[in-house]
């Protein structure tokens, strides 16, 4: 038989409540109880459960009533017998003495647990030690028994005084008792516990749910955002490109001779088309990037040309402020597998920030080394699975202002300006470092910064040789 669930029962764990003993108290340690007490006082013990559940059984044949089951009267009574000591229940704590026509005698003992009965045991089949005779009841079930060996057989069982069969069961009443306590209170800790883990548990799952939710609307907002630049960027362009176009023809003096006053108008709008121009280039390499459309086309460039190509590309706007410029380049290095044209993006971005935040006189330096890489594109713990290849490292090194450790992890966040004010030194968007970053992961490769307030900063810009 299934015991009955707790809660359709009206019983609360959580309050201390049990319906059943069943539900707290494990079986293996009731069945060492009876065997201990069987084993000290000779006498079968059983115990059930509320629900009539048998949980535990220490008993040993009786021969008489072995004996019996040879006539059809006795097998009747025998099964009578047994069914009525099996269906007896206590009404209240008091235990109730069961006791046969045949002389033997069985308790059945009430357990109870704050007030309430979970189960009981049952002691025996025993006899009382005053008893002396055959009953004549025994006697009379078949003329053919024999008296003599239904005496002998009735006289092995287990004769107990009425004085100790009080202190056996009182006894084993308290065992029960305060295994029931422990094991309750054990159960209870465990209940708490588990609750404890499922409130959490589903507080948990809610502010998972939350976030994602949250989650799913910030990429749906910053994908709304990618999309109006993109479409807001490519609609500015087409009229700026005018712009440009038309203040260049005009700086040509196609449209006849400009006064000097003129011409450095038409030089304004020239040069702020431009960087307004940079501005919406920016935005839109930025939405492709965030959208993984921008495509690379590859092919081989040679690091020392790379090197080279940039230091003369900037080498006339640092002589205008007399920053100096040096170059350093590692013979033999690896042809890399690059866009030549992104490449060039990325490092001229890191060397126009270097010289504008570089104080005049200053230097900086432009390098490139080999360097190991290791492909650890599976996780940290990878590192040492991985295949390791050659790489080439690029430095831009400045002697500038250079950047607090707050400010580096930030560096790379799109529209971030380590100087944020409206009355910045420095001009900018803030796009610069992150289109980079994003460019140098788009090669496979890595960027990474040091940097010393007040001494300068160093960006290198890392990218793995094509692997054979």
């Amino acid at each position: 038989m299934t015991a009955p669930s707790t809660e359709a029962a009206g019983f609360d764990i959580a309050l201390g409540d049990i319906a059943d003993l069943s539900e707290v108290v494990d079986r293996e340690a009731l069945r060492d109880i009876c065997r201990s007490f069987f084993d000290l006082f000779n006498l079968s013990v059983r115990i059930y459960a509320a629900d009539d559940t048998l949980l535990a059984s220490v008993s040993e044949p009786a021969e008489l009533y072995t004996y019996l089951q040879k006539f059809p009267k006795g097998r009747k009574v025998v099964s009578e017998t047994v069914d009525q000591v099996k269906r007896t229940r206590p009404t209240d704590s008091s235990v109730l003495r069961h006791q046969t026509i045949m002389g033997i005698v069985y308790d059945v003992v009430p357990i109870t647990y704050q007030g309430r009965p979970v189960g009981r045991f049952v002691i025996g089949p025993f006899v009382p030690a005053e008893l002396e005779q055959v009953p004549k009841a025994l006697v009379r079930l078949d003329p053919n028994l024999d008296r003599l060996e239904v005496r002998d057989l009735l006289m092995k069982l287990p004769r107990v005084r009425a004085n100790t069969a009080e202190r056996i069961t009182s006894h084993l009443r308290g065992v029960l008792d305060l295994l029931l306590f422990s094991s309750h209170r054990a159960h209870l800790t465990s209940e708490m516990h588990v609750a404890s883990v499922r409130e959490s548990y589903r507080e948990l799952a809610e502010k998972t749910s939350k976030l994602q939710h949250a989650y799913d609307r910030l990429k749906e907002l910053d994908q709304l955002k990618s999309n109006f630049l993109a479409t807001v960027s490519h609609e500015l362009r087409t009229p700026l490109t005018s712009i440009i176009g038309y203040s260049e023809m005009l700086e040509a003096n196609i449209a006849g001779e400009l006064t000097g006053e003129q011409r450095e108008f038409v030089e304004t709008i020239h040069q702020k088309g431009n960087q307004l121009l940079g501005l919406i280039s920016s935005l839109l390499d930025l939405s492709k990037l965030e959208q993984g459309v921008m495509r690379l086309t590859l092919s081989d460039a040679d690091p020392k040309a790379v090197i080279g190509d940039l230091a003369s590309t900037f080498l006339p706007h640092a002589m205008k402020r007399e920053i100096a410029i040096e170059t350093a380049c590692e013979e033999g290095l690896p042809t890399l597998r690059v866009d030549p044209l992104r490449l060039k993006q990325i490092l001229s971005n890191l060397a126009e920030n270097a010289i504008k935040f570089s104080a005049d006189g200053g230097t900086v330096r432009f390098a490139a080394r080999y360097t190991d890489w290791e492909d650890d594109a599976d996780g940290a713990g990878a590192v040492l699975m991985g295949s390791s290849r050659g790489a080439v490292a690029f430095d831009v090194v400045d002697t500038g202002i250079g950047m607090r450790a707050s400010e580096l992890e930030k560096i790379f966040d799109a529209f971030y300006q380590v100087d944020g004010s409206a009355t910045r030194e420095h001009g900018g968007t803030g796009l610069g470092l992150s289109i980079v970053k994003r460019l140098v992961e788009a090669h496979g490769g890595n960027i990474s910064v040091t940097s010393t307030y007040g001494e300068g900063t160093t960006f290198t810009v890392t990218i793995p040789e094509p692997e054979e």
